[in-house]
């Protein structure tokens, strides 16, 4: 049952949502109250959260990122927290000989991890779940620039109401997200949104992908507020490179 829940606060369930409690990114509701809102936010109090400034960093062998992503960006939803590009199965990420399965691909603006203090106008999280309900998440930091052609397709009409969803014309890429040079840093996390589960596996690249300043700007406008997590201690923890 735990990782039903789980699964379906991955793909922002609108069934639980409308059950579980009001949350916030200020206020009474905000990211310091997310714990006591109800049990089952209990793990936003977690020694092991996200998201993180990445410092202190580790050298390490990291094996190379070994994606399989096809066309499969179908549908694109505004829950209030973020806005959501769910993905069709099919496209995958091979870890730690395991398959994580892309489900779906949301934004933050600003960042919500930084890089050794920096952070950047938007970050994409690319959401994976493996059969047993193990997550890992690819995040990539988005810089002011050209304009992105998966953006540009995907939020041609951002659904501006919450709840609001709309089918893509066309199947999108999530390989186009991400930049040329697959390097990335890698540590130990949880989910950056209640339920704030632990366990998650981070994947954050190295290199940032450009994005226009109007992209940038008309995810701000829709959002209405910074939908970013405030960075959460490392409490020991280790972020490889």
């Amino acid at each position: 049952m735990r990782k039903s829940l789980l699964a379906c606060s991955l793909l922002l369930c609108p069934v639980v949502f409308a059950a579980a409690p009001h949350w916030e990114y200020s206020g009474e509701a905000g990211p310091a109250h997310w714990a006591k809102l109800t049990p089952e936010f209990g793990p936003c109090a977690g020694s092991n959260q996200s998201p993180v400034d990445l410092s202190g960093l580790v050298e390490a062998k990291l094996a190379p990122l070994v994606l399989h992503y096809q066309a499969g960006g179908n549908t694109v939803v505004n829950n209030g927290h973020t806005v959501q590009v769910g993905y069709a199965p099919g496209s995958t990420l091979q870890l730690d000989g395991t398959r994580f399965e892309l489900k779906q691909f949301h934004f933050h603006a600003p960042s919500e991890n930084l890089i050794e203090g920096k952070s950047y106008p938007l970050e994409g999280h690319l959401v994976h779940v493996s059969d047993k309900g193990e997550i890992a998440v690819v995040a990539v930091m988005f810089e002011a620039g050209k304009a992105n052609p998966v953006l540009a397709a995907a939020w041609g009409e951002l659904p501006a109401k919450v709840g609001e969803t709309q089918a893509l014309k066309a199947q999108l890429s999530a390989e186009q997200l991400l930049p040329e040079n697959r390097d990335y840093y890698r540590f130990s996390g949880s989910l950056t949104t209640p339920p704030c589960s632990e366990g998650v596996r981070w994947l954050v690249m190295k290199q940032p992908v450009e994005v226009s300043q109007a992209q940038i700007d008309a995810f701000k406008a829709v959002m209405h507020h910074p939908n970013n997590r405030p960075v959460q201690p490392l409490n020991g923890r280790v972020v490889l490179q």
